[in-house]
């Protein structure tokens, strides 16, 4: 029988194989780090006399707690300025490379690594991040880790584990317009549910797949968590090598023809079999938003709001009470007539080039909704300046939106960028859990083009509704 992609991954890094049940010893081809949790891994080093195994393959930066206004002044919250610090001191000490406030390489973890050309296919890649699942677009495998398996690979460059289980997720057919990849991966963390991939790497497959970019892969895989998984992939391609080639840390010369021969050879088999398979038809598929407080809680924005009585299940009927009581709507509601005060674009899933784009294309030459904050935070420090480059910085700012500097922001509000108590927000975010954007807030997942329509008319909307205004 063949072997998927994370398998063949899998079994090349594999430094010692567990007996008797035991975990299998793992290498660890790239490990990033940020100020949230490292300091207790790199505190354990130092209380053991340990160095870290292999700074070259260690890269961190500043993204969580950084402030995205001033940033050539000191951090003002005291916590965050205690972190950042940290990790500073903790790099200079251990030989990591940084990227710090006003680096051009400065930005969230998950942007950095692929920008620099850092992420590649067959690697395995690791971070104290849930998120880290993003890079395993590139046909990387990809996960997050806690803080003791932080110091775990910092001290020895590799991880005991456990082979997870495999899941396919094929997305058939051509998505329709209006409809991107945060729609596509919305739409499959509804079918499946918050731990429909519990234990599982999912390979995303299939005609609407192979059609996008890297950085939609990127966004699709980010939220792999989002459904339980370990991790999410998706198969090297053309698109893949077109990406890497080129950048920073990229194979040149006969190691790239020897990099490339090998990509090649990570898709999974004909004849692999897969733990789990999930289908889904992307020409049924329209823009996504959520209505509660898990990604799973989520519907075509031409829907309404459920109610507590659709649902079968007494837990579930639990669980859509409390959510609508946190989120203060009412069942029956259309989603389109649900209005916002926030509008966040950014974070590591959606504040890519290509997001931006995207945004400002719908925004260009039109103002705001009246009374409706709109935020715009690059994912890293070179997608600001190419997005100023093209001049995208002067389209958000002439709408009335905020352009910001690179951080995570308001995606989980740990800096000033928070929503107060009853604030609600369309998130271009992962995550819109009770508090994640600060404590009372209210967040609605959307897709970048759903985010600048939602700007425009005040109300969560598509740029269809903006044809149908117009």
């Amino acid at each position: 029988m063949g072997k998927t992609m994370s398998q063949k991954v899998w079994e090349h890094h594999v430094v010692r194989r567990g007996e008797g049940g035991a975990p299998d010893l793992i290498y660890i081809d790239l490990h990033m780090v940020h100020e949230v949790t490292s300091p207790q891994a790199f505190e354990g080093l130092r209380l053991a006399g340990r160095r870290v195994r292999r700074p070259d393959l260690t890269i961190a930066t500043e993204d969580h707690n950084t402030p995205t206004l001033d940033i050539d002044l000191p951090i003002a919250d005291p916590t965050s300025r205690t972190q950042i610090e940290t990790l500073r001191r903790n790099a200079t000490q251990f030989g990591v490379r940084l990227h710090s406030l006003g680096d051009a390489d400065q930005g969230i973890v998950h942007v950095v690594g692929p920008q620099l050309g850092l992420t590649m296919p067959g690697l395995t890649v690791v971070c104290g991040d849930s998120h880290t699942s993003t890079h395993g677009a590139f046909g990387a495998l990809a996960f997050g880790i806690g803080t003791s398996e932080v110091e775990h690979v910092l001290a020895t460059q590799t991880l005991p584990l456990v082979p997870f289980k495999t899941m396919a997720v094929t997305v058939n057919g051509h998505a329709g317009d209006g409809v991107s990849a945060k729609d596509i991966i919305l739409a499959v963390i509804a079918r499946i549910g918050t731990g429909g991939g519990q234990g599982h790497v999912i390979e995303y497959r299939g005609e609407a797949i192979r059609a996008l970019s890297m950085e939609s892969r990127m966004t699709v895989c980010n939220m792999a968590i989002e459904a339980g998984a370990r991790a999410g992939m998706v198969a090297p391609d053309d698109t893949t090598f077109a990406y890497v080639e080129g950048r920073p840390h990229a194979p040149t010369g006969a190691d790239w023809d020897a990099a490339l021969a090998y990509w090649k050879t990570l898709p999974s088999d004909p004849d692999a079999a897969f733990d789990a398979e999930v289908v889904l038809d992307a020409g049924s598929l329209e823009p996504f938003v959520t209505w509660g407080t898990n990604p799973g809680q989520g519907l075509p924005l031409s829907g309404t709001v459920p109610s507590p009585e659709d649902y079968t299940d007494e837990e579930d009927r639990l669980a859509c009470t409390r959510a609508l009581d946190y989120m203060g709507l009412t069942p029956g509601t259309a989603l389109r007539d649900v209005a916002v005060d926030t509008v966040f674009i950014g974070s590591c899933t959606n504040g890519r080039i290509e997001d931006l784009r995207a945004a400002a294309q719908v925004v260009a030459g039109r103002r705001k909704a009246d009374g409706v904050r709109v935020l715009v935070v690059p994912g890293s420090a070179r997608v600001r300046l190419q997005a100023e480059r093209e001049g995208l910085d002067r389209v958000f700012t002439a709408f009335g939106a905020e352009w910001r500097n690179a951080g995570c922001s308001m995606c989980l509000g740990m800096n000033p960028d928070q929503l107060a108590p009853g604030e609600r927000a369309a998130s271009t975010s992962n995550r819109n859990f009770e508090g994640r954007q600060g404590k009372g807030g209210r967040t609605h997942l959307v897709s970048p083009l759903v985010a600048a329509a939602t700007a425009i008319r005040g109300t969560l909307s598509s740029v269809v509704d903006l044809d149908r205004a117009a």
